[in-house]
């Protein structure tokens, strides 16, 4: 079972591709070594999804 990291201290980071209206978009943090947790960012108190760094890496690597 993998333990979820504590996230109230975390610092998000909206993607660059977000425009300035807050659109459709995810924010990452960057805080927690070898994992990467992803939210929406219309929804900042919501959840988050908590995603191995490496199938983070893969997945980013395949969008560009």
């Amino acid at each position: 079972m993998t333990h979820s990291p504590e996230l109230s201290t975390a610092h998000w980071r909206r993607s660059s591709y977000s425009n300035s209206n807050g659109g459709e978009c995810v924010e990452i943090s960057e805080d927690f070594p070898g994992v990467v947790p992803v939210r929406d960012s219309k929804n900042p108190t919501g959840p988050a999804l908590i995603v191995q760094a490496p199938a983070w890496s893969a997945f980013v690597s395949t969008l560009k």
